[in-house]
């Protein structure tokens, strides 16, 4: 079952409205005293629907988990959709100037202060979740995976796993670099990140980066899933196929 509603976040957009979707296994109807894990994610219109996706192609989360049966629930949220950078600057944790796209003011830390103190909690409240940091993940794709690396490392006290596909690692690198140093991470974090062959040359340096992200993770302790998925590359189709190795990591010993 797919619940689909519209929020506000005043915070960031004011009183303008964008959709907010839940999916929650259908075994709830016939086991209602059952309480699930919770995947948030971003981007939040390409999740479940292809008419609500950006480029007509959405992840299709909902068919793989009634499929597989998998005992999650999913809470996704649509990006800002402003022309002058707007998703780019909701889901940057860092300001930064590119000569692409030019300044964008990094309010990722709005986002995600949003997202744990309001809609997790309103979340919590009213789908058969369960509450606790050890099932509590976070996933997205491209800025919405930098955000995710964001997301479990700075607020490792909310998240305990973390899917990072694609993730824009290709900027603010110094100050990824000192995030991932210095933030407190609790021994058990998992991360699932990886990166499309056919991508890896889109951005100077990638493959390096990638490298070093990997080490620095590794380095913190965190239980490290990476990979460079061949012929993978930076679309919901690619994103799409990877659904079954990130969720595999993600759930893999979850009670």
């Amino acid at each position: 079952m797919i619940t689909k509603w519209s929020i506000t976040i005043p915070e960031l957009t004011g009183d303008e409205p964008r959709s907010a979707y839940v999916y929650v296994p259908d075994a709830f109807e016939e086991d209602p005293e059952a309480r699930y894990p919770v995947l948030y994610m971003f981007d939040g219109h390409n999740v479940f629907f292809d008419e609500d996706a950006t480029y007509g192609k959405s992840w299709g989360m909902a068919d793989f988990t009634v499929a597989t049966g998998l005992p999650v629930i999913i809470a996704a949220v649509e990006c800002n959709h402003h022309p002058d950078n707007g998703r780019l600057s909701e889901y940057s944790p860092f300001t930064f100037d590119n000569p692409e796209v030019g300044h964008v003011r990094g309010l990722g830390r709005i986002t995600m202060e949003w997202l744990v103190n309001t809609f997790k909690p309103y979340i919590d409240a009213v789908f058969p979740t369960l509450p606790d940091r050890e099932h509590t993940f976070i996933a997205g794709s491209s800025m919405g995976g930098l955000m995710s690396l964001y997301a479990v490392t700075a607020y490792n006290h909310v998240f305990s796993r973390a899917a990072a596909l694609s993730p824009s690692i290709w900027f603010a690198t110094g100050r990824l670099d000192r995030l991932l140093r210095e933030a407190p991470i609790a021994p058990d974090t998992v991360v699932y990140m990886d990166y499309g062959s056919r991508e890896l040359p889109f951005h100077s340096n990638m493959k390096r980066q990638f490298s070093r992200v990997a080490s620095r993770l590794l380095e913190r302790g965190v239980l490290l899933d990476c990979r460079i998925v061949p012929g993978g590359d930076h679309n919901e189709a690619s994103w799409e196929r990877q659904i079954p190795f990130f969720m595999e990591t993600l759930l893999y010993g979850v009670e």
